[in-house]
């Protein structure tokens, strides 16, 4: 099936400023450190876009928790063709997995609690979920204590949106990624993409899906034209209107984004907006009250401070009606967008301890990162760094100035595409930046050769965790 085109149009004749536009680029691109994307739609064309080199088009990007705002479109779509209700009792559809003595407040959550993260638990399920020795997360979810009356207090929760995967499973038969493509996915055009699963084959509703930034448009361009997509109907109107509405309050602080008020796993923006975010900086905005959609990819730590731009530089740029042609000023905005990069870091001339190590191998001690041993070979600026882990070997060639594509270990995932460079940074110290390419995170790992021995000292970026690896110490074989 042909993949229709976002029509692409001058910001103008969409009523939005180039020089406005540009504005907000050269904001965040100046004060945020690492975006990776954008694509700005107005009145459904695309005004601007842009992607960071070596991030582009057409890689897919991980999602994070903007994951959830799919989750509850499937839900939609399943409560449409009848298969569900978001009054129906979460225990009616998992009788078998349910714990044998169940309390009241287990007993009185529905599917709308799910959706509204209001289940009435004290803090997120989703630790506690997934540690079971059985591996069956369904399980781990219901034997949880249930500390109040679903409905109140509204506490973030990815485990919940875990169980509404597992409910559309349950009621279609299929996992969220099937049932969605022909009813969500391929009417948006939406081609490419990944979704992890748990260890019982459920896709994991509360995160795990990748697509690309494009993508991310589509899906926020159908939500803002109230689910109907090039004429046809793909999600109810009145699912659209709710999933998108204060459902829940998450107390009120006028000045901040995560305060205003959460729908069916979609939050509540200032000015009349909202959105599906994921962590580290993965956004699908959208404002209806400039008919816009915003699509951002990044790896962030302040999610705030990307909105607080978004409010502040862009949204002056929208006017009301068509402006006049600006050339200058399309062409300005359109130069800086082409020319936006993660530039490479550089480093020292290599030093004569290049020589000294090229052709050898460090064996490690077993470790978290499960590297058995690394080999260097330097040639020029460029060396070629072989990474044993598990049973495989990698070859990744680093050079300074440019980042070169390989593929990596995954960290208890399956291999993945990175994008990799390599510079001195010392006598004795060689560094190694990994960007892996389809998600937020960034390696940097930093190696310092003293006789026969390497140390190794990393560090992440998009990490949950402490941003510091454990250090690893090698030894020449």
């Amino acid at each position: 099936m042909a993949i229709s085109q976002l029509l692409r149009s001058t910001p103008e004749e969409q009523g939005v400023s180039s020089a406005g536009v540009r504005k907000f680029v050269t904001e965040v691109d100046r004060k945020i450190h690492e975006m990776h994307s954008f694509m700005l739609l107005r009145h459904g064309a695309v005004v601007a876009e842009g992607w960071w080199a070596p991030y582009s088009a057409e890689r897919v990007h991980m999602l994070y928790s903007l994951t959830k705002s799919f989750t509850s479109t499937a839900v939609g779509l399943a409560a449409a063709e009848g298969k569900l209700s978001v009054d129906d009792k979460v225990l009616s559809f998992f009788p078998e997995q349910a714990p044998a003595k169940t309390d009241e407040n287990l007993k009185a959550m529905r599917v709308r609690h799910l959706l509204t993260m209001s289940t009435g638990h004290t803090e997120d399920t989703t630790g506690r979920m997934v540690m079971r020795s059985d591996r069956d997360w369904v399980k781990g979810f219901l034997s949880l204590e249930v500390e109040h009356e679903p409905g109140e207090p509204f506490v973030y929760n990815s485990g919940a949106s875990y169980m509404l995967s597992a409910i559309v499973q349950k009621v279609t038969g299929m996992k969220l990624e099937d049932y969605l493509r022909p009813r969500l996915f391929e009417p948006l055009g939406i081609e490419k993409l990944n979704w992890e699963i748990c260890p019982k084959g459920i896709n994991i509703g509360g995160w795990g899906l990748s697509i690309t930034t494009e993508a991310i448009a589509r899906f926020g361009q159908l939500y803002l034209q109230k689910g109907l997509w090039e004429g046809k109907r793909i999600l109810p109107e009145a699912w659209v209107e709710a999933a998108t509405s204060k459902q829940v309050s998450n107390d009120s602080e006028l000045n901040i984004d995560w305060k205003q008020g959460y729908g069916y796993q979609f939050w509540r923006c200032r000015h009349g907006a909202y959105r599906g975010d994921g962590a580290f900086g993965q956004y699908c905005i959208v404002m209806p009250e400039q008919e816009a959609v915003l699509a951002i990819t990044s790896a962030v730590d302040d999610m705030q401070s990307v909105l607080n731009m978004v409010w502040e530089h862009l949204l002056p740029a929208f006017g009301k009606a068509k402006l006049e042609a600006d050339p200058a000023a399309h062409k300005a905005l359109c130069k800086r967008c082409s020319s936006l990069a993660q530039k490479p870091p550089t480093g020292l001339s290599q030093p004569a301890i290049a020589s000294q190590v090229s052709g050898k191998t460090f064996s490690f001690e077993p470790n978290a990162q499960k590297i058995k041993s690394m080999q260097f070979d330097f040639k020029g600026s460029e060396c070629i760094l072989t990474v044993k882990a598990g049973r495989r070997k990698y070859h990744l060639t680093c050079r300074e100035g440019a980042w070169l594509e390989g593929v990596a270990p995954g960290f208890g995932y399956p291999p993945v595409p990175v994008v990799t460079c390599g510079v001195w940074k010392g006598e004795e110290a060689y560094q190694v930046v990994m960007r892996y390419i389809e998600t937020p995170a960034t390696q940097t790992m930093t190696c310092h050769f003293a006789g026969r021995q390497v140390t190794i000292d990393g560090e992440m970026n998009g990490s949950f965790g402490p941003k510091e690896l454990p250090q690893l110490v090698g030894k020449m074989e």
